[in-house]
């Protein structure tokens, strides 16, 4: 078989590596190789017919525009507070522990990536309120940047997950599903987060000491009053949001919808929903879901002339005779994700290397279901790896002087150690999912 399909994806990877837009990088790719299949007869420019087609597919994808209301749902909730009263109530309720703080973050963090699911927002927040505090407490600089980053991304995959949307998308399952199939393995993160916290505080109190307790001085009535106001609200939204998906109740776009107008109410009932606020909101959704669209539309054109170069059966074919049959697939599989995740961003690695290794999981009979579980999972570490890890650049952004680029890198190792233990968890053992790892 010709090898034109292979180059075709060396030359897109190649200059996505440039810093050349994605979107145009897939889309050009496909012009080029296009026009030089053309000039060799392995291309039929009469297939060029299905890309309108494709396209408006894509464009009209019910599941695709649950993305844009928990974008906005997390942007309102955002704006109206709820980050900075929930970690002010865990404060109280766990500073007298040594690395109660952290202990704090962790569990603000599960809670906002149950709501909010945005990761840049929920670093940016937890960051300017909580570091300073951990700082002045005397918390290991390393330590607190690693909790604040790993928890601000707990929300790519705990439900509801942009991350899991996409996924469910690109592999044809059910969202709903996925985000079942995800609890368990989010908050096995957030608890071993805190297992690691503690054990750490334990060995060495100096670096995550507890807060001094006249910090703590507050009545059990008063302490009550404030974890009722801080935290009903948002578990009454987790609720109605992902209890009407598993209930079968509503889909994922349809409870996304729900969840943006709870969040609207939310904020509203703490009068701090603004037109102004409403107005960057909305604008940082359409231009996330353009970014996404224009990305799909790329990825589009890129895997039909792909596909028509025989690209993808080079792959299936090479992907199928690798040693150790489904756990050789899988290992490989995340490797590459792996890696790949130190310098993109998930929506790209989700619309370029899933049309690839989709096909060859479903052949090998793997549930899907874990195979999008996992793929979740895995791509979550993307958020923190080093260089281009996007968390790193949020915390880097807002710390000024008070961190050092080789604080946030040091301290975050750990954590993506705990993601990966997670991630093998979860494939040496699908019932974690609730799932079975292949079909028969």
């Amino acid at each position: 078989m010709d090898a034109l399909g292979l180059w075709m994806f060396l030359g897109a990877f190649a200059l996505i590596f440039t810093g050349y837009p994605v979107a145009f990088a897939l889309a050009g790719t496909a012009i080029v190789f296009g026009l030089i299949g053309l000039a060799t007869g392995q291309f039929d420019a009469l297939l060029l017919r299905a890309l309108p087609d494709r396209i408006f597919g894509n464009m009209s994808n019910f599941t695709l525009l649950a993305i844009p209301y928990f974008v906005f749902m997390g942007g309102i909730l955002g704006k109206s507070g709820l980050a900075e009263d929930l970690l002010r109530t865990a404060g109280l309720l766990f500073g007298r522990l040594r690395g109660g703080i952290a202990v704090a973050v962790v569990l603000v963090g599960m809670l906002l990536a149950a709501t909010t699911g945005v990761v840049a927002a929920t670093v940016v927040t937890m960051g300017l309120i909580s570091l300073p505090i951990m700082l002045k407490y005397g918390y290991d600089k390393a330590l607190a940047s690693g909790v604040i980053v790993a928890s601000g991304t707990l929300g790519q995959i705990i439900p509801p997950s942009v991350v899991l949307v996409v996924l469910g998308s690109e592999l044809g399952v059910s969202v709903g599903d996925l985000f079942l199939g995800s609890i368990v393995p989010g908050l096995m993160l957030g608890g071993l987060y805190i297992v690691y916290v503690l054990i750490r505080a334990r060995l060495n109190p100096a670096l995550a000491p507890a807060m001094p307790a006249e910090e703590l001085n507050i009545s059990r009535g008063a302490l009550l009053k404030q974890v009722a106001r801080a935290m009903v609200p948002p578990l009454i939204l987790i609720f109605v949001v992902l209890g009407s998906i598993f209930y079968g109740v509503a889909t994922a776009t349809e409870a996304g919808a729900v969840g943006a107008l709870g969040a609207v109410l939310l904020a509203l009932a703490n009068r701090r929903l603004t037109r102004a606020a409403l107005w960057d909101v909305t604008l940082s959704t359409a231009r996330l879901t353009g970014f996404v669209m224009f990305i799909l539309i790329g990825s589009t054109a890129f895997a039909l002339v792909f596909r028509a170069l025989d690209g993808d059966l080079f792959m299936q074919n090479l992907l199928t005779t690798l040693p150790g049959g489904v756990i050789g697939f899988l290992i490989l599989t995340n490797l590459v994700i792996f890696i790949l995740g130190c310098f993109l961003d998930f929506f790209e690695i989700a619309f370029i290397v899933l049309p690839l290794f989709a096909p060859v999981a479903r052949e090998l009979g793997i549930d899907m279901i874990w195979f999008g579980i996992l793929i979740g999972i895995n791509l979550q570490t993307s958020f923190l790896t080093p260089p281009f890890g996007f968390s790193l650049f949020y915390l880097r952004g807002i710390a000024g002087r008070a961190l050092a680029t080789a604080d946030i890198y040091r301290g975050v190792v750990p954590f993506i150690a705990i993601q990966l233990l997670v991630l093998a968890l979860c494939m040496v053992f699908p019932g974690l999912t609730g799932l079975r790892a292949a079909g028969p």
